[in-house]
């Protein structure tokens, strides 16, 4: 539950710094190619994450990189204020939660669609205007495969969970019967 404190109040800071879409799409982008960089090379992982290098020779080494590959000013003072904070485990959260907080802060409902098939066109549209009218505001949806629902859809925003899935009314009709 920290961590995922910790996730929000980063990617919000990181946010708040980009002046416009353009500025926080070049932002995400840069950050993403270090993510890659990053998870590809498991020694270089361990020695970052590492308890026993201290924070300095962290820093040195990150500033290393970011000299090597082009990041930009804030994308990299951002990764550096992470190594120093020891929360650069926490970036693959933090660019996987920026998209929806962005769209927050835009006024635009996030939405995450799941389904066991692809929806189309007819179907995602027709969903995008009830949310629309549900919402009152601009709404923004990503749709993903769940094989593990039986049929429906599960749709959530934030924490809030819609499911309309045949998979979570057997769940329902489960703890009704268990209930008494």
């Amino acid at each position: 539950m920290r961590s995922q404190v910790l996730v929000k109040r980063y990617a919000q800071g990181l946010i708040s710094s980009a002046k416009d879409e353009k500025e926080f799409e070049s932002l995400r982008h840069q950050l993403r190619e270090f993510q890659h960089l990053f998870s590809a090379q498991k020694n270089l992982q361990d020695v970052l994450i590492s308890p026993f290098l201290p924070l300095t020779k962290k820093t040195e080494i990150v500033a290393q990189i970011l000299a090597e590959i082009p990041l930009k000013g804030k994308a990299g003072r951002f990764l550096l204020l992470l190594v120093e904070n020891n929360r650069l485990p926490l970036l693959p959260d933090i660019l996987d939660r920026l998209p929806e907080l962005w769209n927050e802060e835009q006024g635009i409902a996030t939405f995450i669609v799941n389904s066991v098939i692809p929806l189309n066109d007819t179907q995602k549209k027709r969903l995008e205007e009830k949310l629309l009218k549900l919402e009152k505001r601009p709404v923004s949806l990503s749709y993903r495969i769940d094989p593990s629902l039986v049929a429906g859809l599960s749709i959530k925003k934030g924490n809030i969970v819609y499911d309309a899935s045949l998979q979570g009314e057997l769940e329902s009709l489960k703890r009704k019967i268990s209930e008494g």
